[in-house]
């Protein structure tokens, strides 16, 4: 397949997004409400948009998150764990770092983060759904969807999963998300079979194991999908990505896109700015629009943030990045 690609320096220099990112271009106000034009990030009948975990390096209470989104122009998100984090949910403890642990720490840290999995899992199991209700309409109000919720509850308890897949359904996701292992993909499916939901499942390197198969973690029930991450794939392997949507795309919810360099490139395997990597993200793209297959396509934002700019302004540029391609 004939590899279609946008340098960055040629997508700088032909729109104005650059000069627009410190300005949020929807007049959306969270204290009063109003919000005069409402984000759209479907462009070509491909619905664009991001998780959540892009902006980890800045504040993201929901509210915060909001602003960030509609400086995107982005309708439709996936919700990770700065939904449990708004609502207050007490943290675990923080392994300390650069220094080597006795074995008596060890002890004692593990020890605390068992005592604090117990705390959350009460949390979980007392918070009305009244409160996820509210984070909704939050969302909606301003125009963006939650299509899936990540919370990654394959090793939580029972009770936390069944939690897990109520709130997402009143957040109004299809689904909810987790990392692809043989432990979420037994555990969610049968759980999201019981909510009649999606399983959807995450991958990274794997896919450059010897022997591996999506075949095999899709087998455990019908209600397991893939949330395919091209550039991981990518980044693991160097094989075209597209090959494993088309054979894929009845059971593929979502797709996680980055820009990666090949395991040959240099460097290898590195997160690159978008149109700085080789990764054919305007393959995927014009394949998706081709096709017409409902596939949710998120950024993932990886790569380092060049000085001067913050996550919310490197989503933004990433999907201009990928409008580009589709108008």
């Amino acid at each position: 397949m004939k590899n279609s690609t946008i340098s960055r320096r040629k997508f700088l220099g032909t729109t104005a997004a650059a000069a627009t990112l410190a300005v949020i271009p929807f007049n959306y106000s969270c204290s009063s409400g109003v919000q005069k034009k409402k984000p759209n990030s479907k462009v070509g009948g491909v619905q664009l948009g991001c998780t959540t975990y892009s902006y980890r390096t800045m504040p993201h209470k929901v509210d915060e998150v909001i602003q960030y989104l509609l400086l995107a122009g982005i309708n439709s998100i996936e919700l990770r764990s700065v939904a449990e984090e708004d609502l207050g949910i007490p943290p675990l403890p923080v392994r300390p770092g650069g220094v080597e642990l006795t074995d008596q720490e060890k002890a004692d840290f593990a020890k605390a983060t068992e005592s604090a999995r117990e705390v959350q899992r009460q949390w979980r199991l007392s918070l009305p759904m009244e409160k996820y209700t509210e984070m909704r309409k939050k969302f909606n109000d301003a125009g963006i969807n939650v299509h899936i919720a990540k919370f990654a509850p394959s090793a939580w308890s029972d009770e936390e999963i069944d939690y897990a897949f109520t709130a997402a359904k009143v957040l109004g996701s299809y689904g909810i998300s987790d990392e692809l292992s043989e432990m979420s993909a037994q555990r969610l499916g049968k759980f999201a079979e019981k909510h009649q939901s999606l399983a959807i499942l995450h991958n990274h390197s794997q896919p450059a194991e010897p022997g591996f198969s999506f075949d095999t973690y899709l087998a455990y029930s019908p209600a397991n999908r893939l949330n395919f991450d091209a550039g991981h794939y990518y980044g693991a392997t160097g094989i075209h990505p597209n090959g494993i949507i088309e054979k894929y795309h009845d059971k593929m919810s979502s797709i996680h896109i980055k820009d990666k360099n090949s395991p040959t490139g240099n460097p290898a395997g590195e997160n690159m700015p978008f149109g700085k990597g080789q990764t054919p993200i305007a393959d995927i793209l014009l394949l998706l629009k081709k096709e017409k297959w409902p596939i949710n396509v998120d950024i993932e934002l990886e790569y380092a943030i060049p000085e001067g700019s913050d996550a919310a302004k490197e989503v933004a540029l990433s999907i201009e990045y990928m409008r580009n391609i589709l108008e």
